[in-house]
């Protein structure tokens, strides 16, 4: 996928920092969490002619974004700009993963999780069932 000139991010870039963002949501990014980006990227077809190099430069700039006093609304900006509307669900969905990955949902994450929700006007019924997905997901014995 190609991106244009007035947003430096391509759909996929926006969707690894809706990763990253989760992830450092708590401020404690977690060896899970990073692996879990890392397995996402390797193994969804969204990402099957994602240049893996821009990773870190895409990491980068949300930890820099995020420290910034609007940065979660300019990153919000980025992905919304970046990303098309039929993406957004799976913008979530890989947002509800990572939140799940460490096995434990901290009130920053699920703050995070309403303000996306928000942000890309998802419904009710479809978070239900895409949280409930990755709850599945992500059971333990």
């Amino acid at each position: 996928m190609t991106h244009d000139e007035t947003n430096p991010w391509s759909p996929q870039d926006a969707l690894i920092a809706m990763m990253v963002a989760i992830s450092v949501s708590d401020q404690d990014i977690k060896t899970i969490e990073l692996l879990s980006i890392e397995r996402t990227v390797n193994h969804l077809p969204i990402f099957a002619d994602y240049n893996v190099d821009h990773l870190r430069s895409v990491c980068n700039a949300v930890f820099d974004l995020l420290v910034e006093e609007e940065g979660l609304d300019a990153l919000f900006g980025l992905v919304t700009s970046a990303l098309p509307e039929k993406l957004y669900e799976t913008a979530y969905a890989l947002c509800c993963d990572l939140a799940a990955a460490d096995g434990r949902l901290r009130d920053e994450e699920l703050r995070f999780l309403q303000e996306t929700r928000y942000v890309l006007n998802i419904s009710r019924l479809n978070t239900a069932a895409i949280e409930r997905g990755a709850r599945a997901r992500h059971m333990v014995l």
